[in-house]
């Protein structure tokens, strides 16, 4: 070949390549590098002094997630379905947080399922959408996908723990990605924070066809008594869970057992943000112009501080 067939084959060849020329194969390559992420709003706790409307979001969830590169939209409770409709299709991704409020009867559960079968649409027709589950978010996606309440009570409340990493762990999605010396500390140290009441027993999900079908167990816990759920993938959907709190280590400073400042819980922190971030990423859902944007972001809201001895350092309150 001569040296101008070859330059005519380079220019061809970047020219297919290049701007709007780009084939859509390639395009839904493409990783969408300004990813925003919803986070779902929930009822005020009783007895909040600090509360400036009826639900809120903690802050550390929003840090949590720009520690990984993605900005935060707030989704706020007692909204339609519709205006919750028009909003998916312009987040990139959404995590449903910890908290304390009725996973089958409130404004939260009620949002979450409708996120949740929009989640279910859209990456059936081949439009990714990750879902991220903490805490709280872990038992509402347990519920929605086996359709019933199937948790148990374990002693919980407050502790460390390290996890129990399955067989299915090193091959995973979430963990294929964390540096072995990382999985090590996982395994090994107390360094997952736990504060709930309530958990997914080995046994309950074991026995549930549809959550067999849908998660594959990544890790497992004990309170002593009771074996349960820690963590958790979806097989076929880009859906995540766990019962433990990454976000805590970097941004909770509650002095009590369970809260875990070290270097391996704040890298944990760290790996398990950039992994969700990268996964919305692949969402190529956007805001129909900057303006409106820029008008839904997190940023447009004060979070408001509730002092070190609470159980959340900052609140954002939304009416």
């Amino acid at each position: 070949m001569s040296r101008l067939s070859q330059t005519v084959l380079v220019l061809t060849v970047c020219l297919f390549w290049s701007g709007p020329n780009l084939s859509a194969a390639a395009r839904s390559q493409q990783l969408n590098e300004r990813p925003i992420i919803g986070v779902l709003a929930q009822e005020k706790l009783p007895g909040d002094q600090f509360a400036r409307g009826f639900s809120y979001i903690a802050a550390s969830y929003v840090k949590f997630l720009e520690s990984g590169g993605a900005r935060v939209v707030p989704i706020r409770i007692n909204r339609t379905e519709e205006e919750y409709t028009k909003l998916f299709y312009k987040i990139n991704g959404l995590l449903l947080p910890g908290g304390d409020v009725d996973i089958k009867t409130s404004q939260f559960s009620r949002a979450a399922r409708i996120f949740y079968n929009l989640a279910l649409r859209a990456n059936n027709a081949g439009d990714y959408f990750p879902v991220w589950g903490t805490c709280q978010g872990f038992q509402q996606l347990s519920v929605l996908t086996a359709r019933k309440n199937l948790l148990t009570q374990t002693r919980t409340k407050a502790v460390a723990l390290p996890l129990t990493l399955t067989p299915a762990a090193q091959s995973s999605r979430l963990f294929r990605s964390f540096p072995k010396d990382l999985l090590r500390s996982l395994a090994e140290e107390n360094i997952t924070s736990n504060f709930h009441r309530w958990s997914l027993s080995v046994q309950n999900y074991s026995r549930n066809a549809k959550l067999k079908r849908f998660y594959k167990v990544l890790s497992t816990n004990s309170d002593g008594e009771k074996e349960f759920i820690s963590t958790m993938e979806a097989f076929r959907y880009p859906f995540y869970a766990v019962q433990w709190h990454p976000e805590k280590g970097p941004f909770e400073w509650i002095d009590k057992p369970g809260m875990v400042h070290s270097v391996s819980a704040v890298r944990t922190s760290f790996y398990t943000a950039s992994f969700f971030v990268s996964e919305a990423m692949k969402s190529q859902h956007r805001f129909s112009s900057p303006a409106e944007e820029e008008e839904a972001l997190i940023y447009n809201h004060q979070p408001v501080y509730r002092g070190t001895t609470a159980v959340f350092v900052q609140n954002y309150y939304f009416d």
